[in-house]
């Protein structure tokens, strides 16, 4: 549910991976793992990091 909604954002926003890894201030890599879903568990800074990119709630993004 976490990758398939940041996914989404991220298209909806236009940005590529590398794009939005740059703006929420988090790595490439950690990105590319929340989106395939490697990291179903992201820490809370990195939560609230996306969140703030795209302008929604933590809740939005973990689908609650």
């Amino acid at each position: 549910m976490l990758s398939s909604n940041i996914k989404k954002l991220r298209k909806k926003h236009n940005l590529s991976q590398e794009q939005l890894a740059q703006k929420a201030g988090i790595t490439y890599s950690t990105l590319i793992k929340i989106e395939s879903g490697l990291n179903k568990n992201p820490t809370l800074d990195t939560l609230k990091k996306l969140s703030k990119v795209f302008k929604t709630k933590i809740d939005n993004l973990v689908g609650r």
